[in-house]
């Protein structure tokens, strides 16, 4: 069976994705805030790399953790959802198809306790 990696096509999809991804991004008011101040160059190659890992592609994803990356961001759920709501977006205008887009989905849900920061005292 392939990857989910090969099923979207590639590093070239991969490329696709995520330059459409933080396009949607940047654009949206509730999330431009987090990326005022960052090399978007820098973390574009950075979400390629980290992508294509997720999705069982070659690349070794040697950047930080998602709990190192995003400490002290305060992202909420709704901002988490947000973004995930990109991701499909991106996916789907890439043309990649639905059943591929779950699978990329759950890939990537059990990141949200690594991202989302907790606003209620334990």
């Amino acid at each position: 069976m392939a990857s989910i990696f090969d099923r979207v096509g590639g590093s070239d999809a991969v490329a696709a994705v995520v330059d459409e991804f933080y396009a949607r991004i940047v654009a949206d008011p509730m999330l431009r805030g987090y990326f005022a101040d960052v090399d978007m160059a820098k973390l574009n190659a950075h979400q390629r790399s980290f992508v294509a890992a997720a999705l069982g592609g070659p690349r070794e994803y040697r950047g930080k953790s998602m709990d190192e990356a995003h400490a002290g961001l305060g992202v909420t759920a709704e901002e988490f959802e947000q973004v995930v709501s990109h991701l499909v977006g991106a996916l789907e205008s890439c043309g990649i198809d639905t059943e591929t887009i779950g699978s990329v989905a759950g890939a990537l849900a059990p990141l949200k306790v690594q991202v989302v920061q907790s606003t209620v005292a334990a």
